[in-house]
């Protein structure tokens, strides 16, 4: 569960009682698979993205997301 543009991941830390008693726990990111239809690709594109990075998709656009992903060097 890792957002492929912001690099988003589980934040860990503990979950205490109302006892204070401490045990682990995770913290999941708003983690959600979209499809794009990429122009210069001619096809669909399908990414695991946070809603932070949808946010930003929509801001920046699907082509200059799909080029920072690719200049991570992640395959699209």
């Amino acid at each position: 569960m890792r957002c492929q543009l912001t690099g988003r991941e589980p934040g860990f830390g503990n979950r205490v009682s109302h006892s204070h008693r401490k045990t682990r726990r995770r913290w999941n990111p708003n983690v959600q698979r979209k499809r794009y239809w990429v122009p210069s690709l001619n096809r669909f594109v399908t990414l695991t993205l946070s809603a932070k990075a949808i946010k930003t998709i929509d801001r920046i656009g699907v082509e200059a997301a799909v080029a920072r992903l690719r200049a991570q060097g992640v395959q699209v």
